[in-house]
């Protein structure tokens, strides 16, 4: 309160706090006799700490450990880096014989995982342009051909910064899979200027004949490969989490390759040296002669501007004419550095056209054959399905791994601590492995379930070498599995870092009403599932409970002395556990002063038994005169599935695919004679599997829709589209046989890669057909208008699919961080586009001549028919 006196006004407060252990040794506490009796004389004050609970460790040194997380909304490798430029300030100041150890970074794997993509997207852009070098055997040409490279990436930036889309993984994947892309509408334009000059056109008259004739066909085929893009931006689950950055980098990169290619591309091509004759010079120096005054007034006032401007103009033509100087210096060399290559080239063009010319000629005479050809070639390579194997995604090798132990419930945290220990101490001088850290017990910060933990709990995390192996961190991982073999009670279970929220590869959910029965058939289940060598750490839900000592009151007792059982209890909690009694205050920071009793009287059940629980009374009675004391297993926890209990079994692959042990594992649960009244469900990954593939089933259909309608839209019937159509499923076939020789799974990436085949696949048919069109509109027969219109198209269609497959080789070879991503999509993308294009080539011209009447004599525009008795014969 507040004292006033006439000349002060002073605060009155009370000072109820211990300064230091001394003052709380002498608190007192009553008086026997003439003896006053204080704290220190019935007990012991010990400054010490609370009771363990956690242990960490850092290459085996304990540790204390700091975990950092990020907002939901932040960049984590901005966040990384701001806190990676703290640490040399925060080492400085700590003591000398203390460490600062970064033991795990996350960003580093997505920065080099970048890089990665990075280096795949330059190199095969500059396989892109060797194989425009080649093909063209003009550098001009080539640079007009890759500026859109560059030009379409920087204006594709501008509309990603635009849509908050920051330059990560999945981007980065698509502007380099993009870049492939990129140049296909610049060499449908320019091959087709080259093509007019060739005839005799000037430069720009070539330009604007040569893309007006393409400007629809590109048109189409660009909106048909958005087409298939753009609804990955909807996909929900995984597919839609990984890709829908990238769906919309592709998307805003193909829209400005299109512009480009129907403005720049056509203006640099139309640009040629102009040379001043003297006609053009005397023409442009001639005067009006009897020009009025102002006009002469005019002329001196603009004397100065013009002087510069002709200054500036001469300057601007001695620098073009020095690059003009430099460029063909430059030609010069790259023509006699690649004069070999350019000949075989060149020779191997001329071969294939004329090869292509007769085997196609070949084809449309032996319509039957060439069909039956290519559909048994597309079923040999679809009956290789079964045999690729199913995941959801490619398990990602991140140089770490962790193991989790657990030891039989109760088991004190010194014995955990023990078996941690150990096993860091057996990786660390194997090959590879560069540092470990570990956490024992509760209150591990970092990647850790926060239903998990205990005293019986441990988990150590292995960090290899930069650039290790797989197969070396597989080894590391083996060693550690035998050692724990032979450890009696210890159970493990091996992971990597969670890129992506996944659950176990393996559930098996049993439901039921009683917790007997749960049990009684997840053990079963265990066992049967543990015996199957796909199987591993095999684990239930329903874990044994923790060991208890439990009291049963006699009420009727308690009732007789006037106590109750809350107040025993209590009493009983304060002799173990003890009670914070209050706090004292060390340099600003408050201290629980806990009171309980010596831990030389806790240690046994009898010494339990005896604790006096009414004290200061004449007659003290033990505990065990008014409870019953028992040791039991104390209740598991209790997991609720739709209102009913249930028992989860989950394990991990030791191999093989994710399909096939999900098969294997209904098989065993099959063979389970569960209780009445126990359900089971086979879920894990596998869940997450069907509905990734229900999802990615529905975008494919509803691209293949999108391509349907712009193909019908750009030719104007029905029938045209559906003929392109045929390429998809020629698509599939080869990407199904590239899966298969290089042994990779299908998977959502493969998926994906599946539905930008569908709209890629379609542009060199589309290309193709309109070509023969417009050669049947010009009064062209049919037939000899599909010969020329493919022999036209055909070094086009080899350097767009050559440009898109060198684009993307990088990523499909390419190894590093996040190559488990990358690869799969690439893969199927090349094999896919390979094969069709290859069937393509022969396939839809035989279909457009089957389902197509003869040109009219007036040169009416083509109008494909339907199967008439001419087709039936022919067939």
């Amino acid at each position: 309160g507040r004292l006033e006196t006439p000349g002060y006004d002073f605060l009155v407060r009370t000072i109820n706090q211990f300064a230091d252990l001394s003052a709380i040794e002498n608190l007192y506490l009553a008086n026997v006799g003439s003896s006053q009796i204080r704290l220190k004389d019935v007990a012991t004050v010990v400054d010490a700490f609370a009771d363990r609970k956690s242990v960490t460790y850092v290459n085996g040194a304990e540790a204390i450990e700091v975990a950092i997380y990020k907002e939901g909304d932040a960049n984590i490798v901005k966040v990384a880096e701001s806190l990676l430029a703290q640490l040399p300030a925060l080492r400085k100041g700590l003591p000398q014989d203390y460490n600062l150890t970064l033991v795990y970074d996350q960003s580093a794997f997505i920065k080099q995982a970048i890089n990665e993509v990075k280096s795949a997207g330059i190199i095969g852009g500059l396989l892109a342009m060797l194989v425009l070098y080649l093909f063209l055997r003009n550098v001009w040409a080539t640079v007009i051909i890759s500026v859109s490279i560059p030009v379409s990436i920087m204006a594709t930036f501008n509309l990603m910064y635009g849509q908050g889309i920051t330059l990560n993984m999945m981007s980065l994947g698509g502007i380099a899979l993009a870049v492939g892309l990129l140049v296909d509408n610049a060499i449908v334009v320019l091959e087709n200027i080259a093509r007019h000059k060739e005839q005799g056109k000037s430069a720009p008259e070539a330009a604007r004949t040569g893309t007006g004739e393409v400007a629809m066909a590109i048109t189409a085929s660009t909106l048909t490969t958005v087409a298939v893009f753009f609804p990955l931006v909807f996909v929900e689950g995984i597919a839609g989490q990984l890709f829908k950055d990238q769906a919309l980098t592709v998307t805003f990169a193909l829209l400005v390759s299109l512009i480009v290619a129907l403005t720049l591309i056509p203006t640099m091509a139309a640009r040629q040296r102009k040379i001043l004759t003297t006609d053009d010079t005397e023409s442009a120096g001639t005067r009006v002669k009897g020009s009025r005054w102002y006009h002469k007034v005019g002329r001196i006032l603009l004397w100065v501007p013009k002087m510069i401007a002709k200054g500036l103009y001469y300057f601007m033509l001695g620098v073009l004419s020095l690059l003009t100087l430099i460029w063909r210096a430059i030609s010069r060399v790259l023509g006699l550095l690649f004069k070999p290559l350019l000949f075989v080239v060149q020779v191997s063009l001329d071969w294939l056209t004329r090869g292509y010319r007769r085997l196609l000629s070949s084809a449309l005479h032996g319509k039957v054959l060439t069909i039956s050809c290519t559909l048994i070639i597309a079923a040999l390579c679809y009956s290789l399905l079964p045999r690729l194997g199913a995941d959801v995604i490619p398990e990602l090798a991140q140089g770490e791994f962790y193991v989790e132990i657990q030891l039989p419930i109760g088991s004190a945290i010194e014995q955990t601590d023990t078996v941690i220990k150990e096993l860091a101490a057996i990786a660390a001088p194997l090959v590879g492995v560069a540092r470990s850290y570990g956490q024992v017990g509760t209150g591990a910060q970092m990647t850790v379930d926060p239903t998990i933990g205990g005293s019986h709990w441990g988990r150590l995390n292995i960090v290899m070498q930069p650039g290790s192996e797989p197969e070396l961190e597989q080894q590391v991982a083996t060693q550690l599995r035998q050692h724990i073999a032979t450890m009696a009670g210890v159970k493990a279970r091996f992971d990597r870092p969670e890129l992506f929220s996944f659950a176990t590869p393996l559930e098996i959910e049993l439901t039921g009403f009683e917790l007997t029965e749960l049990k009684q058939a997840a053990d079963q289940l265990v066992t049967s599932l543990a015996a199957e060598p796909r199987f591993t750490d095999v684990k239930t839900s329903l874990r044994p409970g923790q060991p208890e000592i439990t009291l049963y009151f006699d009420h009727a007792r308690l009732a007789q002395l006037g106590m109750t059982a809350q107040q025993v209890a209590k009493r009983v909690a304060v002799y173990v556990g003890g009670e914070v009694a209050g706090q004292y205050s060390v340099n600003d920071r408050k201290i629980d002063i806990r009171v309980r009793l010596a831990e030389e009287y806790r240690q046994t059940e009898q010494q339990l038994a005896a604790l006096i629980i009414n004290p200061g009374s004449a007659q003290p009675l033990p505990l065990s005169a008014v409870a019953d004391i028992r040791r039991e297993l104390g209740p598991s926890e209790i997991t609720r599935v739709a209102q009913q209990r249930v028992a989860i079994v989950s394990a991990n692959l030791a191999f093989g695919d994710l399909e096939q042990a999900t098969t294997t594992a209904r098989e065993i649960v099959a063979k389970q004679s569960l209780p009445f009244g126990v359900g089971v469900v086979v879920a894990g990954q596998s869940e997450e599997m069907q509905r990734a593939y229900r999802s990615l089933t529905m975008a494919l259909l509803l691209a293949v829709f999108l391509v349907y309608l712009v193909m019908a839209s750009q030719f104007e019937n029905l029938l045209q589209p559906l003929l392109i159509l045929f390429t998809v499923p020629l698509a599939g076939a080869g990407a199904v046989l590239g899966l298969w020789l290089t042994d990779t799974r299908l998977s959502v990436i493969v998926f994906i890669g599946l539905i930008m085949l569908a709209g890629i696949v379609v542009n060199n048919a589309i290309v193709l057909i309109d070509r023969i069109n417009q050669l049947r509109q010009s009064g062209m027969g049919l037939t000899e208008a599909i010969v020329e219109g493919g022999t036209s198209r055909l070094r086009p269609v080899l350097m767009t699919t050559l440009t898109t497959v060198l684009g993307l080789l990088p990523m499909a070879l390419g190894g590093g961080d996040g190559s488990e991503i990358r690869a799969p999509m690439a893969i199927t993308v090349i094999f896919g586009l390979m094969l069709s294009t290859l069937l393509t080539l022969v396939f839809i011209p035989v279909l457009y001549a089957l389902f197509s009447r003869p040109a009219a004599a007036d040169g009416s525009r083509v109008q494909p028919v339907a199967l008439d008795n001419q087709t039936q014969e022919a067939l």
